[in-house]
């Protein structure tokens, strides 16, 4: 298993950064949270998940190795492959996700693409025992992004899976959030805030 990779990050994307490891081009699938802290050029650390199938061997990024334990945890319910659990991520801090769990919010599961009513009821049950209790007071937050947000809260929108359209309407609908953080809007909180959005639009 490859537990984390280290080095210079080469390129990013809206779904993975690419990460110099001894000449060798690390392609690692990220959370939008995780992206943004990232720069091309700069060193970097991201604790991995290598996820095995018998046509693909794909490498799951974290910036830290409590979301790469959770992320890992999510899987053992029935019906989570990694992009669910990914995508589970991207919407909610590992703690939020405990919280979520330990409260039965099926609300905040459902704002996850690709879980309906029924599906967050049957992981509120699966996961009650095996995520544990919250850690931390507050949700982990990215670091902030202090220009490109539309960009990246853009991007993120569509490799979570939804229309260009959806993510333009939604990031219209959150910058009045973004302009209220007094310069310093931060990815991750804003993506929760669009997905929240498009829930309700649905």
């Amino acid at each position: 298993m490859i537990a984390f990779v280290s080095g210079t990050v080469a390129a990013l994307a809206p779904d993975a950064a690419v990460v110099e490891v001894g000449g060798v081009g690390m392609s690692v699938q990220c959370t939008p949270d995780t992206l943004s802290t990232l720069r091309v050029g700069q060193p970097a650390k991201l604790h991995t998940s290598l996820v095995v199938r018998e046509d693909s061997l794909t490498l799951y990024g974290f910036a830290d190795d409590d979301a790469r334990q959770v992320f890992v945890l999510l899987q053992t319910a029935s019906g989570v492959g990694p992009r669910l659990a990914q995508a589970m991520l991207a919407v909610h801090s590992p703690d939020a996700l405990r919280r979520a769990v330990a409260t039965g919010d099926e609300k905040a599961l459902t704002a996850v693409p690709g879980i309906g009513k029924k599906g967050a009821q049957k992981l509120l049950l699966e996961l009650k025992d095996r995520l544990g209790a919250p850690v931390g007071t507050a949700p982990a937050i990215g670091a902030p992004v202090t220009q490109g947000w539309r960009d990246q809260l853009h991007a993120a929108l569509i490799g979570l899976g939804y229309a260009t359209r959806e993510a333009e309407e939604a990031v219209t609908a959150v910058a009045p959030q973004a302009e209220a953080a007094g310069g310093t809007p931060q990815v991750g909180p804003l993506l929760r805030a669009a997905l929240q959005t498009l829930n309700r639009a649905r």
